[in-house]
């Protein structure tokens, strides 16, 4: 027991230094916490029940599994994101300048890990570390948007220890409780010119540049319901609750880009705008509903389908707070709406070793429109293709491989700053996932 401690341990730290990704369409929510899962786009997530990542998706489901897994993923996420200006100004009405800001897109790596074993004939317990939130998007630093934002990273690790009760012949409930942490960094360019144009100042001549980072714990929990109709039909229904964050002990940090600028953050530093000081925001990480079904038409074919709700309308605004300073919080309308994802997939049993699998869903964006868009999370709807197979050979472990294509349709941005810099254009994106999981049953 302390050897598989010791190994949850560095698997936990291992975790933490790779979990982000660049996340488009459903807000900055990470599904991809499974690869069995992946080639079916998730359809039937919560009620499939075929491994141990069932501890996210529903825990009920562990009550379908035979003896002892552990589950180690990866997902390679491979984003492209291109902004186009179309009539960027200042309050001056002034073309921004700078160029298109590169690919924002970021290539990241999000592991899964999952241990499930039985505890008695009707109770089994499981152990999932994987990350259900994060993004990462990275500017030119001289780019026309830059006064929005130039990098952004959210990261989050969610410890969710589960357990799972048989009712009886056809149901199952299941319960867990989510440790999750969060780290989250931004920076930006202030126009320094623009604010001291009074005194001397060139707007977009002079900039500095704002850094904000905080970390936080928050605790939340997931349930489910797992119902087997027959042998060959079943629903699921599992439930996320929201996790509260608190994100404080961070820091703002402003530095001056050139030497004018230098000069011009000094002076404003000596009225107490812009002094480097602790910051703290306050982040609600939304819930989620998912109701899936799962049929087996034939001993070749199965078939499944998905609706996920999630409640992206307590992402009101995004407010971060300054111990000290006289320019005040920095507050970020937001406004988003709550999102649904719907998908519909299928397997087919090619022979006593292989499975395919086969999906597609679409994901609604909670953005409610160019307005309320930032370059920090250009979402927009994306429309799901997957595949994938799982190889089962003769010993104790078996294989799962999976791809994703995200279609994006292009994005209109048309949103403005405090300061009255708008960024006017459109962005084209799209996504493709690559992931790869390993399964020992012992």
């Amino acid at each position: 027991m302390h050897t598989i401690l010791r190994i949850l341990i560095t698997i936990s730290v291992f975790l933490s230094l790779f979990i982000s990704a660049q996340s488009y369409g459903a807000g900055f929510a990470i599904i991809e916490q499974g690869v069995k899962g992946l080639g079916n786009a998730y359809a039937g997530a919560s009620a499939s029940a075929e491994d141990a990542t069932t501890i996210y998706f529903n825990p009920a489901g562990m009550s379908r599994l035979q003896g002892k897994q552990l589950i180690v993923g990866t997902h390679i996420i491979l984003p492209s994101a291109s902004f186009k200006d179309q009539g960027s100004v200042n309050i001056l009405a002034a073309p921004l300048t700078g160029g298109d800001g590169g690919d924002a897109g970021v290539t990241a790596l999000v592991p899964n890990f999952y241990w499930t074993f039985p505890i008695n004939e009707k109770m089994r317990f499981g152990l999932g570390i994987n990350a259900p939130f994060g993004l990462s998007t990275e500017y030119d630093s001289n780019w026309q948007g830059r006064y929005h934002a130039i990098d952004s990273l959210v990261e989050t690790v969610n410890i969710n220890p589960s357990l799972s009760f048989k009712l009886n012949d056809k149901a199952s409930i299941g319960f867990g409780i989510s440790a999750q942490y969060v780290s989250v960094e931004l920076s930006n360019a202030i126009d320094v010119g623009l604010i001291t144009i009074g005194t001397g100042g060139t707007p977009q001549a002079e900039d500095a540049i704002g850094e904000v980072d905080g970390t936080s714990w928050g605790l939340g929990f997931n349930i489910g319901f797992l119902y087997q109709f027959s042998e060959k039909t079943r629903l699921g229904v599992a439930y996320r609750s929201k996790i509260e964050h608190t994100l404080d002990g961070g820091d703002a940090k402003f530095y001056g880009v050139n030497a004018g600028g230098s000069a011009r953050l000094a002076g404003l530093q000596l009225g107490n705008f812009f002094v480097n000081t602790g910051v703290e925001a306050d982040l609600t990480l939304p819930e989620s509903l998912s109701v899936s079904v799962f049929h087996q038409m034939s001993p070749k074919w199965a078939i499944m389908g998905d609706i996920t709700w999630t409640r992206w309308s307590r992402f009101k605004e995004l407010v971060i707070e300054y111990d000290v300073g006289a320019q005040g919080d920095t507050v970020t309308p937001e406004n988003w709406d709550n999102s649904l994802r719907i998908a519909f997939g299928a397997n087919y049993k090619l022979n006593d070793q292989w499975l395919l699998r086969f999906g597609a869903a679409l994901d609604e964006t909670p953005i409610p429109n160019a307005t309320f868009r930032t370059p920090r999370i250009p979402g927009n709807d994306r429309k799901w293709l997957t595949f994938g197979a799982s190889y089962k050979g003769p010993g104790k472990v078996s294989f799962d491989f999976g791809f994703a294509h995200l279609f994006i349709s292009d994005t209109k941005i048309n949103n403005t700053t405090k300061l009255g810099h708008t960024l006017t254009g459109e962005y084209s994106s799209d996504v493709n996932i690559l992931s790869f999981q390993a399964n020992w049953d012992y």
